[in-house]
């Protein structure tokens, strides 16, 4: 069993300095992915538009710039507001997005408590997975002539 961990807020789509329009998006944060955040934008057409990235970048965005590539993020401060950038950039175009920092940081905060920094890895299910891979394979050896079928049998030195 997992948990997920959700916010729905409303971000601003930066169309020039002087003008943004709203849009609205759903973070989302599963322990059975434990390294990514999920941003998901209502941008008014049949299906939403879907980013991954990692969470340890919007943790560090919200500090400082950091990314590089298709995914930045960045605080500022607009009108007295604290926000954080968020540039996305693909194959099909590019978006400069600002959220509240109050509300990203909020979030982030519950994910931080639900899986802390340098746990991740425990989140992964990779002994369960391991262990069950290894009891598949212990089956494989009772079977005559050993874990390979008859006519996939490993040369002789092999």
């Amino acid at each position: 069993m997992h948990t997920v961990v959700e916010r729905e807020l409303e971000l601003g789509l930066v169309l020039s300095p002087e003008r943004s329009i709203p849009v609205p998006a759903r973070l989302r944060y599963r322990t059975d992915d434990p390294y990514a955040v999920h941003v998901t934008f209502h941008i008014g057409s049949d299906s939403p538009v879907s980013w991954t990235f990692a969470r340890e970048l919007l943790v560090e965005g919200v500090f400082r710039p950091c990314g590089d590539g298709d995914v930045r993020v960045w605080p500022t401060k607009l009108d007295g507001r604290s926000l954080v950038c968020i540039a996305l950039d693909s194959p099909d175009g590019r978006a400069l997005l600002e959220a509240p920092a109050a509300a990203v940081s909020g979030w982030l905060e519950r994910t931080l408590r639900v899986v802390p920094p340098g746990s991740e890895q425990r989140h992964l299910g990779l002994d369960k997975g391991l262990s069950d891979l290894f009891a598949m394979a212990s089956g494989d050896e009772l079977r005559p002539g050993g874990p390979w079928p008859a006519d996939e049998s490993p040369e002789p030195g092999a």
